[in-house]
């Protein structure tokens, strides 16, 4: 067995007994699993009653040897034990039948999302408006082979209460807490919540604000789409990244949980560079933060200032609860892209490359590289990394709201981020970074490349896009979208030579189709409700993929020399002996094929047939070649039958492989043959095709209407701004229409409850309510103003351009 185990329990207590005896268990491949090849009659419904744009993983793995399913249909979580490379290194094998858990609470939402903590305790279960955690090894009780697990609702006051209309737009773990979750809803708050302690409340919320002070800014910039905590890098272990909607990237920094553990080592490393960069720096405001930053740094992990006391280093350190009383974190961005030289500056915030708006964001660590990569509608993936360190930002004079208990710790945090204010100068690549350090500047961006992953254009819908990174090569990252799943692999990290203009040569990734989910040539794809990427000690790697009609695709993934690209030197070519020895494998060693050594005559008289056979030197000379024969020839033999014997396995594996490619190429020669007769006919309509094209343009060029221009850069501009607004702007008014609806109406309800004793006791206060409820709904009816204006707006530009696409096409007609 070389990974995985066999976890079912064995205990007297009957409530932690194993549902399934020992004996029963079959291992079988995972893709023939009876939970995901069973028939049930149910799953077309659900399927069809699934909506076509619905982003849907219901799979989990614990990085160990459990598989988490979630059973829509039956509403259960399937835990399935999985052995990696059993029986063979590239197999992927299952435990029959699995393990059923069950919530003991009703779920009144669709799950969309699964996910597991770092010590696969606790699992989260979340849809578009509610979530849960269910904890796996919590359970209450056993009934009809099912586990019945606790399971809490989290934050249900905020999410999912009458009326409301704020939905959840990305859930994720900590990585460096097992019970901290964060959560990006469409209200523009970020919050972390600590489910061992109190999950109606959050530990912490942060309401972002992008728009800066006295600017104005359009709704698609103001509407948060993905977050993603930051790695194992200095300052980047307390970052959160926020994604908008028109593809600004904004940095929250220092965000830690309460409790959360850390290696010493690095918060070691950081405390220092704050002492060596920032105290020591010329620029007052330098100074200022790293100040700050210090004294955040020894207030949070106390163990820094006893330090020189104790003498003795701790390997980790734990987070204490605090935040400064008189300046809140700020909200670093937009991140702004290093321009090189021949580059316009005022398209140095978003990806003016990249169609439609941005749809998800994933961070990746990769070495000591910062990657930042962000999926746009139109099917393009925007590639940057930070060029510079990220620095710690708080805004003084802003301050936040804390719940502090009954011994003065702090339980809660809430504080308003804003944007900074100052207007920041767009760098030049050749500029020194050096002179950024501490001063409050969020780190540039570095454009490594932009992928097309060239998905069909579809008018009335735009592609939803979710990214994965492969646990056990961080350059590798797996896109999952609505024609299947890609892999692009990045071969010119570091970054560094990008900087210096060297490896031209290895500047584009590569982009790989794992797995097609198209049918027909009309692409009708069919949506994948479940990803994952295992992986094992032994460097090898899977892809495993659930359809939505509950059929699991396995896939192994290559690993080795990946990321190595093919040097080809064109001066000077390679003759047809060195390629055949290249291809040649090194099986059999150099020695025997080179044959024995030659026999060197012994030593004797000149004239041997003289000598008689039984006399003393005639013996002699016998004894002397029948040694020098055996050392030669009998021991090469020996070599020659031993290692023919160790290499005939091998030899007879190459030799099946290399059958089986002879089969394949003659089965592909027989169609490309059967196939020719009609590649010539489609040859021949293409060539007459083109000719009667050909013949057109020449038509269309003698038109008046030929020489016409095309649309101008502003025009483009202003139609791009179109595009984005389009199901983005109205959306945005319209969810906060609903959600100050909402509010009115929870604010109404509880002023009746008081309202009688309230207008005896204090008469003046009525006057004071009935003016906000009036404030309230005027701010409704001027944002249903607004809204309706907005509508009657992009339909009179929507009417104009279809008019001006119309007066073209009438002037070019032939």
């Amino acid at each position: 067995m070389r990974f995985g185990f066999d976890l079912t329990e064995s205990t007297e207590d009957d409530s932690r007994r194993s549902l399934t005896p020992k004996g029963e268990v079959q291992w079988v491949p995972l893709q023939n699993h009876p939970v995901f090849t069973s028939a049930d009659g149910s799953r077309a419904a659900a399927t069809a009653s699934v909506p076509a744009r619905a982003v849907k993983n219901l799979l989990a793995w614990d990085g160990a040897s459990r598989l988490y399913y979630w059973d829509s249909n039956k509403q259960c979580l399937h835990r399935i034990s999985i052995r990696l490379g059993e029986p063979e290194p590239t197999a992927v094998v299952a435990a029959s039948p699995s393990k059923v858990l069950r919530a003991d609470m009703e779920l009144n939402f669709v799950v969309n999302k699964i996910s597991i903590n770092r010590n696969g305790s606790a699992l989260l279960l979340a849809g578009s408006d509610d979530l849960c955690v269910m904890y796996l090894y919590g359970r209450t009780s056993t009934k009809d082979n099912t586990i019945l697990c606790r399971t809490v609702s989290i934050g249900s006051q905020i999410n999912s209460s009458d009326g409301s209309s704020i939905c959840i737009l990305q859930i994720s773990w900590h990585p460096y807490s097992d019970t901290h979750v964060g959560i990006l809803s469409s209200d523009s708050v970020f919050r972390l919540f600590d489910l061992s302690s109190y999950v109606m409340q959050p530990e912490q919320e942060y309401y972002l604000q992008p728009v800066e002070p006295g600017r104005c800014r359009n709704a698609a910039s103001i509407c948060p789409v993905d977050f993603s905590f930051g790695g194992d890098h200095l300052w980047d272990r307390f970052s959160v990244f926020v994604l908008f909607s028109d593809g600004s990237v904004y940095i929250l920094c220092p965000l830690v949980p309460f409790g959360s553990v850390y290696k010493w080592e690095s918060i070691l490393e950081i405390y220092s560079d704050a002492h060596t960069f920032g105290l020591k720096s010329a620029n007052s405001a330098a100074i200022s933060n790293s100040n700050l930053a210090i004294s955040w740094l020894e207030a949070t992990f106390p163990e820094l200032a006893q330090q020189a006391t104790d003498g003795e280093n701790p390997f980790t350190i734990r987070a204490q609860s605090h935040a400064f009383f008189d300046a809140s974190v700020a909200l670093q961005g937009p991140l702004r892209k290093v321009c090189r030289d021949g580059e316009d500056e005022t398209l140095a915030v978003r990806g003016a490359e990249c169609e439609g708006r941005a749809v998800s964001f994933l961070y990746n660590l990769v070495s000591k590289d910062s990657i930042l990569v962000t999926a746009w509608s139109g099917g393009q993936l925007q590639i940057d990394a930070l060029a510079d360190e990220i620095q710690p930002v708080w805004i003084t004079g802003s301050a936040p709201h804390l719940r502090v208990g009954s011994h003065d710790h702090i339980l809660g945090v809430a504080m308003i981020c804003e944007s900074i204010s100052a207007e920041l100068s767009i760098l030049k690549l050749d500029q020194p970074l050096d002179n950024t350090v501490w001063l409050g500047h969020p780190p540039p961006l570095l454009r490594l490349a932009i992928v097309d992953l060239a998905l069909p254009r579809k008018m009335e819908s735009s592609s939803i896009i979710t990214m994965f990174f492969d646990p056990l090569m961080p350059e590798r990252i797996y896109s999952l979208h609505e024609g299947g799943v890609d892999s692009i692999v990045l071969h010119f990290l570091p970054f560094t030579s990008q900087i210096s203009g060297k490896d031209d040569s290895i500047k584009t990734p590569s982009v790989h189709p794992v797995l097609s989910t198209c049918q027909g040539e009309n692409f009708s794809p069919a949506p994948l409700f479940g990803f994952v990427s295992l992986s094992d000690s032994f460097g090898y790697s899977w892809v495993l993929v659930v359809t939505s009609t509950q059929e699991c695709v396995v896939l192994e993934m290559k690993t080795w020399n990946l990321l190595l690209p093919i040097q080809v030197d064109k001066e000077k070519p390679i003759s047809l002996e060195e390629q055949k020895e290249k291809d040649t494998p090194d099986i059999i060693s150099k020695e025997l094929l080179a044959g024995p050594k030659s026999v060197l005559a012994p030593q004797a008289s000149p004239n041997l047939r003289s000598v008689a056979a039984d006399s003393i030197e005639g013996r002699s000379a016998l004894h002397q070649y029948f040694k020098l024969f055996h050392e030669n020839y009998v021991e090469y033999a020996h070599k020659v039958y031993f290692e023919l014997k160790h290499h005939g396995p091998q030899l007879k594996r190459i030799i099946d492989d290399q059958n089986a490619r002879l089969n394949e190429a003659q089965q592909k020669i027989l169609k490309v043959e059967a196939k020719q007769s009609k590649l010539e006919e489609r040859i021949d309509r293409a060539v007459q095709q083109h000719n009667s094209l050909e013949q057109r343009l020449q038509h269309l060029r003698s038109l008046p209407g030929a020489h016409k221009k095309p649309l101008s850069r502003a025009e483009r501009e202003f139609k791009s701004e179109l595009d984005q607004f389009t199901g983005v702007e109205l959306d945005a008014l319209q969810s906060s229409i609903d959600t100050l609806r909402a509010r009115l109406r929870r604010y109404t309800q509880s002023s009746k409850a008081n309202g009688a004793n309230q207008r005896r006791k204090m008469p003046g206060r009525s006057h004071v309510q009935d003016a906000q409820i009036s404030q309230l709904k005027s701010s409704l009816e001027k944002l249903s103003l607004v809204n309706s204006e907005s509508s009657r707006k992009v339909k009179l530009v929507e009417s104009a351009l279809k008019i001006r696409e119309g007066n073209r096409n009438k002037t070019i007609t032939p």
